[in-house]
């Protein structure tokens, strides 16, 4: 079991060097799944034989030669709502409950290409809609600090895997915030790359201009790798963009002297847990110490973030979810009369209540009367939002901010208040509307023990920055774990 303790770059090098093998790496993280996920249900689907097949066939490789990239040999997770090739894909929802396609995503393919190992799909929040993993078909997920806390999400499963040692690594997506957010409150990193860094092929959409690809990692090392894995253009994708700069593992330094990081006061007021706006403040603290130029500034338009990402993402969200009416694929109502009353049985018996909502809001903004009204605003304060940062990014290099307002909520008291629930997202989704990358680091725990993450936000493009200030914080604040 020691072998778990390993991060994903780490691993690999071991496998290299012959003290381990691929092999091995996963049949300890199997018996890890077996052990822990009865209490956590990180996982909703796995093929034990395909992942152990796989691991000997990435073995022979790298025994070869042919594989000898960082991440050769080491068992990840998907979030299942990206397509893996015969292997059960359903968004963790009822109306997918049999979809198996036929090609993987992109992002899937490229790590396969790099050596990595699929162990099995993540559960999530149903169709990746909602903040805490808890409106999934396959049951709640549950944070591996505090089983009595959720996860975080739409990527909980993702992150809690990660965290509890039941993968090396893992993918998410991030819609407003869906990486970062889970990352935060299970004490991963988790970042959330410039919009079209990452393919969006394969991945099954909720709100396609917000969607984004990324990794869930024990490290920023390991951040860096993947995502050194992960970008690259895509002419099935029309959003993906050709990058020149994708050595990201390049930005791994220990510097920040000169650079300079604004912190929006906007996001320290009411609202925020005093404990997390500690942590947060006290990092930024560190990384004056360490060289870097701080100041305070008002990001104006905060306000605004919520109604804007979720009019345009529910409007999205209605028109990707249309296709999902029984015909094609997944589920149909067994008993129907006529083609409209399949139609609506199919989706009120497939979709969940979120689901439902979120379509609901998507439909009504986007009908004739309001479409100007809400929809028409909403992307122009998208714009406006965009500015806000585009303003900010001309005088620093970083922004500083906490991930969410409060640490994991207890299961149960999201879904009983969805606003509340909404409102847990403040500090995530305008990065989205600007399609900035943002990523999490863990910054300290709270009284009751749970992880409290730290936010960095950069300017389009600029991962590398990203990735030298979250590195050098994370040598600054040391180990960071459970145990620790």
């Amino acid at each position: 079991m020691e072998l778990l303790k390993y991060s994903a770059v780490e691993l690999a090098a071991a496998i290299k060097e012959g003290k381990a093998t691929a092999v091995e790496a996963m049949e300890a993280t199997l018996s890890r799944i077996e052990e822990k996920d009865g209490e956590i249900n990180a996982y909703v689907t796995i093929d034990r034989d395909a992942a152990l097949a796989a691991a000997k066939e990435a073995q022979q490789k790298i025994d070869a030669g042919v594989l000898t990239g960082p991440l050769a040999g080491v068992p990840v997770a998907i979030k299942d709502n990206l397509c893996t090739e015969g292997m059960l894909t359903t968004c963790a929802s009822k109306i997918l409950e049999n979809f198996v396609p036929t090609f993987s995503a992109e992002a899937v393919i490229n790590l396969e290409k790099a050596g990595a190992v699929v162990i099995g799909k993540t559960n999530m929040d149903e169709f990746a809609m909602g903040s805490t993993t808890e409106t999934s078909a396959y049951g709640e997920t549950k944070n591996p600090w505090n089983l009595k806390h959720v996860p975080g999400g739409s990527s909980g499963g993702s992150a809690a895997a990660v965290a509890s040692n039941e993968c090396f690594f893992a993918l998410g997506s991030d819609t407003g915030g869906s990486i970062r957010q889970p990352a935060s409150f299970c004490g991963v990193v988790g970042l959330k790359p410039t919009y079209g860094t990452v393919s969006r092929y394969g991945l099954i959409a909720y709100g396609s201009s917000l969607d984004q690809i990324g990794p869930l990692t024990k490290n920023v090392t390991d951040c860096a790798t993947v995502l050194e894995v992960l970008a690259t253009h895509d002419t099935k994708d029309s959003t993906s963009v050709k990058r020149e700069d994708t050595d990201f593992s390049s930005a791994l330094v220990e510097d920040v002297s000169g650079m300079k990081i604004g912190i929006p006061r906007d996001y320290f007021g009411e609202g925020l847990d005093a404990e997390v706006k500690e942590a947060v403040l006290a990092a930024a603290k560190a990384l004056e110490e360490k060289g870097a130029v701080v100041e305070e500034f008002d990001l104006s338009l905060v306000e605004y973030a919520i109604p804007t990402y979720y009019t345009i993402a529910a409007a999205e969200a209605s028109s990707n979810l249309e296709r999902f009416d029984g015909v094609k694929y997944g589920y149909r109502t067994s008993e129907f009369d006529g083609l409209h009353n399949m139609y609506k049985k199919t989706r009120s018996e497939g979709f969940g209540a979120e689901v439902k909502r979120r379509i609901m809001l998507g439909a009504f903004v986007l009908s004739s009367g309001y479409y100007d009204a809400y929809y028409l605003k909403a992307l122009k304060v998208k714009a406006m939002i965009k500015k806000a940062f585009d303003d900010a990014f001309a005088k620093y290099d970083i922004i500083l901010g906490p991930v969410a307002p409060t640490t994991a909520p207890k299961l149960g008291e999201s879904l009983s208040d969805p606003l509340k629930m909404y409102l847990g997202d403040i500090y995530t989704i305008s990065v989205n509307l600007a399609g900035l990358p943002g990523i999490s680091v863990p910054c300290g725990k709270d009284s009751k023990g749970l992880p409290i993450g730290l936010q960095l936000i950069a300017d389009s493009f600029q991962e590398k920055k990203l990735i030298q200030t979250a590195y050098t914080y994370e040598r600054l604040r040391g180990a960071f774990g459970m145990e620790d």
